[in-house]
């Protein structure tokens, strides 16, 4: 009530701030805490000028929220709050520190439903991209940014299907950017299966993003959470079109089938890789020349291995 009669008062919107924070080690007063997100929000929004107030705020949004997924408690900022937090990033566009705490928020606030579908609503998208294009070498962003993606472009509304066809090449270069990077690279793996899931992929991309998937498998093959969503966005790929597969048989790198061979050997007490390494093969079998091949290199054998190792899936 103190910060709601007096949201012109900058000091009085960060001393409210700053007295919240101070509840945050107090558990019995988390439920409280989780009614104050708004007050928050609108405290950044209505400050945006004020970096210092911006940090505490989303400082403490971030203590909130950490507090909430441990406790199982899905906070959906609605899309008031989801603005206020569009207009603070805007605003602070060109703060390299700022924006990786802000899109560390976003990433968690993203994990509610109901909260991504408010950030999509309120024109988030190109704003990630613009971050990820401007700062490309900051690993913390290019993984909290690909994260959101993956939460916005998983979403059955197809209305932004224009502007996330234009992540496609931003996301491949945070890929390409950080292959050595299993954190970031297992992020960027999961927006691309997303892209490729609402089809935003155009016939000249099929050839090089299933040679940057295929790379991103052979340099973490041991991840198996990226292992799994590169041969979802694989199988999504080969789905579309039969230059995909073709792709994967001849990579100038190594057969791909060999690497299907070796991350399923490497993952086979995993359920949800062999799930997906068999939608894979799945998608490849229906081209002809594809499973030729893939019957040379005796494939039925591993098929069989899978099926003995999970009778019951």
């Amino acid at each position: 009530e103190f910060m709601q009669a007096s949201w012109d008062i900058e000091e009085v919107q960060a001393k409210g701030i700053q007295h919240l924070a101070s509840f945050v080690k107090d558990g019995s007063a988390f439920p409280y805490l989780l009614t104050c997100t708004e007050v928050i929000t609108l405290a950044m929004k209505t400050h945006t000028d004020s970096l210092d107030l911006q940090v505490e705020g989303c400082t403490l949004l971030l203590e909130i929220l950490s507090q909430a997924l441990e406790q199982g408690v899905m906070m959906a900022l609605d899309e008031s709050a989801a603005s206020c937090l569009l207009h603070t990033v805007r605003k602070h566009s060109e703060n390299e520190e700022f924006l990786s705490m802000i899109c560390t928020l976003l990433m968690m606030v993203s994990a509610s439903e109901v909260a991504a579908e408010n950030l999509r609503k309120v024109g988030i998208i190109p704003d990630l991209l613009s971050i990820l294009r401007r700062f490309l070498h900051n690993d913390k962003i290019c993984f909290s940014c690909c994260a959101v993606l993956w939460s916005l472009a998983v979403s059955e509304n197809n209305a932004d299907q224009a502007v996330l066809e234009s992540a496609v090449p931003v996301t491949s270069a945070v890929l390409q950017k950080h292959l050595h990077d299993g954190v970031v690279a297992e992020s960027a793996c999961s927006a691309l299966w997303a892209l490729t899931l609402q089809g935003c992929l155009t016939a000249s991309d099929y050839e090089p993003t299933a040679a940057l998937l295929l790379d991103a498998l052979r340099m973490n093959s041991e991840r198996a959470v990226l292992v799994k969503n590169g041969c979802l966005a694989l199988a999504s790929l080969v789905r579309l079109s039969e230059t995909a597969a073709l792709a994967i048989l001849l990579d100038s790198k190594g057969s791909g089938v060999e690497l299907i061979k070796d991350e399923y050997h490497l993952h086979f007490n995993e359920p949800g890789v062999a799930e997906a390494l068999c939608l894979l093969m799945n998608e490849m079998v229906q081209y002809d020349e594809v499973m030729l091949n893939m019957r040379s290199q005796k494939m039925e054998k591993l098929l069989s291995e899978i099926k003995f190792q999970f009778p019951f899936s």
